[in-house]
């Protein structure tokens, strides 16, 4: 609401301003200088004949056409393109001529324009400060009412605008509002107040001010159009010759879609699919395409945008002006005398060096590049260079080049090439072929524990030699729709399942499962034990055809981190794919009947042990003995040593035990003999109290002389690790798990 009556306002002052300012008298035309632009004819259009459009949002554009002499070029564009073009235009002038110049109308932004004015309003003004603008100016005050300044016109100068929140009505109907009122000092000293009311009217009684409100709104109405912005070329050359302007520029992406079609006959296997691909193209820039050679490249070459066109300005410091300290008079004291010195000689101008001027010649750019220059590329990075080469310059490899669209292959993209000119114009968007090809292709339905239901879907070949582009596909089948889906990029000889529908007469079950651990490895140097393991998982998956035709039931199985399939038993089934995280086995199963598919995974595990006398794992040690019997014999002096530390730590662990109960004997009898001082009594506690003393020094001596045993007994228990070495496979199951069945996954 605020926007709305600002702007009423505005154009309330303009209109006023124009219908009071006096016409000027329009200048006398005057003669162009010779040599002058004015002099030139007008410039000349050169057509649009190749377009390259990426993935990334970026196409590459190439104009050419025939210039005679020294001539103007032009071509438009979309304010949008601007920036690009100035970051990768290139320009060749074939016939040995040179480009003198690219001029292009520029626009300056609309904050620097505004500070340009004496008003000091920004773009979105407030009323505030709108009127904030005609401070102190003499206006004329017109439409008010009896209570509001009469009918008459007031003139004055305005002082100031406040809003005021006054209440209407009484009781629960009351609100508030708020109210804006304009402050007028009259020339005789009087000061009104009037309400502004949409009738008030306030026109600005000087002309200059009034032409300062009209390009104030000029400026507001020019910022928000969207004009095309002409770039124009100098070719300064002699005689006919060839003009190629190329440059890479912000577009639509282009989308690919396909038609899977297959004949009227009973879907199954060994078909052929008619595969139809068609792009979605969009022209928004600010020229047509007629007759153009369009090529759609499917990949990304980074990209990225620098707002060159915009004129730039700098924040510069602002530095205060020095003034003059004003001081007082002032006495100071006298200098010892001293020898007289000479001023140090100051070199003349001439003696001094000169600064060595840099110099940078803008002259003309030449049209001819050096020998085997990539063309069309431009700079900025938009897209590698030397992709696009000047006429008759070999392009990239081609792939092919037969029938309607040829395919190039470049990096980690490629690209369709229609043969035949297209025509596009400006805001217009078309569909163009880039595929109709006979591919084989395979119904089948496809179960993943990634889906809650089997859907139905084709395993499709790709046998052309065109790389078909991610987008979405429908399906036709007997002449009726069947079905839609996405795909992503499939390379020439590459095969893919693409699924469109839920395959509603098929169900799968995750029967029982089992997990297997088996020790089938050890081996000890220099006190590390390494075990290898072989983990092995069963899964078992039963399948049920609903349907009245034999169905072809792709399972994925989930791959396992370090795992292989379990392929030594014959009779194990081989995945018909291998994907990065599933494999998928073929199921063939007849009308109203089941089929079982066992699916074995096997995982070796390896883990390393850091035997020492304080991490000596005897359980461990003792059942590698009972595994290998020929272990035994190394292993005993082991198990031994660690027995006979053990029974030391036991030992000291009892004697600790026996200190702590023989200490609180001592301490209690020591409390007694405090207490029964100078009693006969106290001799009896006198002598118990001697006696838990020596007891309680003979365990402390006999600990201390078991600890020297147990360290000994470490290092020896040690030392037997070390010298320990063996390398023996075995076959020891350590673990088997069974569970129990799955429900069905549909």
């Amino acid at each position: 609401m605020r926007r709305v009556f600002i702007l009423l306002c505005l154009a309330l002052l303009a209109s006023l301003a124009i219908s009071e300012t006096p016409k000027a008298a329009s200048p006398a035309p005057t003669s162009a200088t010779p040599g002058t632009k004015a002099d030139l004819a007008p410039p000349q259009v050169v057509p649009v004949r190749k377009v390259v459009l990426y993935k990334n949002g970026v196409g590459y554009f190439e104009h050419s056409g025939s210039v005679s002499g020294n001539q103007r070029v032009s071509i438009d564009f979309t304010s949008a393109q601007l920036n690009d073009v100035l970051q990768s235009l290139t320009v060749l002038d074939e016939g040995g001529g040179r480009i003198g110049g690219v001029n292009y109308n520029s626009t300056t932004p609309l904050a620097e324009q505004l500070k340009t004015l004496s008003l000091g309003m920004t773009d979105d003004p407030t009323s505030t400060e709108l009127f904030a603008a005609l401070r102190g100016q003499r206006v004329e005050i017109t439409g008010g009412t009896a209570s509001n300044g009469g009918g008459g016109a007031i003139t004055g100068r305005l002082m100031s605008i406040e809003s005021r929140t006054e209440k209407i009505g009484t009781g629960d109907n009351s609100s508030t509002v708020d109210k804006f009122y304009l402050t007028l000092v009259a020339a005789s000293g009087a000061v009104r107040v009037l309400e502004l009311t949409p009738a008030l009217r306030v026109r600005p009684l000087d002309v200059n001010l009034q032409g300062q409100l009209d390009r104030y709104l000029e400026l507001l109405g020019s910022a928000h159009a969207n004009g095309l912005r002409h770039l124009t070329l100098n070719a300064i050359g002699q005689g006919h010759r060839e003009l190629r302007v190329s440059y890479i520029s912000e577009v639509p992406v282009w989308k690919s879609t396909y038609r899977i079609v297959f004949p009227r006959a009973a879907s199954g296997e060994g078909l052929n699919a008619i595969v139809q691909g068609w792009a979605v193209v969009d022209n928004t820039v600010g020229a047509d395409w007629d007759s153009v050679q369009l090529a759609l490249v499917a990949g990304a070459p980074q990209s990225f945008i620098q707002p060159l066109s915009q004129p730039l300005y700098t924040r510069r410091p602002e530095i205060p002006i020095a003034t003059s300290q004003q001081t007082t008079p002032q006495t100071h004291e006298a200098a010892e005398m001293s020898p007289v010195q000479a001023p140090a000689a100051v070199p003349s101008p001439e003696a001094r060096p000169a600064n060595e001027a840099l110099s940078y010649n803008a002259g003309p750019l030449h049209g001819k590049l050096g020998t085997g220059s990539g063309y069309g590329a431009g700079t900025g990075g938009s897209v590698g260079g030397g992709l696009f080469r000047i006429g008759g310059v070999d392009r990239a490899s081609d792939a092919f080049s037969a029938g309607d669209v040829s395919t190039n292959v470049f990096d980690d993209f490629f690209e369709y090439s229609l043969t035949q000119p297209v025509t596009i114009h400006k805001n217009e968007s078309a569909m163009v072929p880039i595929l109709q090809q006979d591919l084989p292709a395979e119904h089948v339905t496809l179960w993943s524990d990634k889906e809650r239901n089997p859907l139905r879907a084709l395993w499709i070949e790709n046998k052309s030699k065109l790389t078909l582009d991610a987008g979405s596909f429908s399906i036709f089948e007997s002449g009726e729709f069947a079905g839609k889906g996405l795909l992503d990029p499939i390379h020439p000889g590459e095969k893919r399942l693409l699924s469109y529908a839920v395959d509603q007469a098929v169900r799968v079950r995750r029967g029982g499962f089992a997990d297997t651990r088996t020790l089938h490895h050890v081996a000890m140097r220099q006190g590390v034990l390494v075990e290898t393991t072989s983990e092995v998982s069963e899964s078992t998956y039963t399948v049920t055809n609903g349907a009245d035709e034999v169905r072809t039931v792709i399972v994925e199985h989930a791959r396992r981190a370090n795992a292989e399939l379990d392929t030594k038993s014959d009779s194990a089934p081989k995945p018909e794919e291998t994907t990065a995280t599933a494999y998928r086995f073929r199921v063939v199963v007849k009308p109203h009947e089941s089929a079982d598919l066992h699916v074995g995974e096997r995982a070796n595990l390896s883990e390393r042990i850091v035997l020492n006398a304080l991490q000596f794992r005897s359980d461990y040690i003792i059942s590698l003995s009972k595994y290998a019997p020929n272990l035994e014999d190394k292993l005993k002096p082991l198990i031994d040593a660690e027995t006979a530390l053990s029974d030391l730590d036991r030992r000291i662990a009892d004697l600790q035990q026996k200190e702590k109960i023989l200490s609180d004997d001592e301490a209690r009898v020591r409390d007694n003999v405090a207490a029964l001082k100078n009693n006969d009594a106290a001799k009896r506690f006198v002598d118990e109290l001697n006696h838990a003393e020596d007891d309680l020094q003979a365990a402390r001596k006999e600990r201390t002389g078991l600890e020297k045993d147990r360290d000994a007994a470490r290092k020896h228990l040690d030392d037997l690790i070390a010298q320990v070495s063996f390398d023996t496979d075995l076959s020891v199951v350590t673990q088997s798990t069974q569970f129990g069945n799955r429900p069905p996954q549909n």
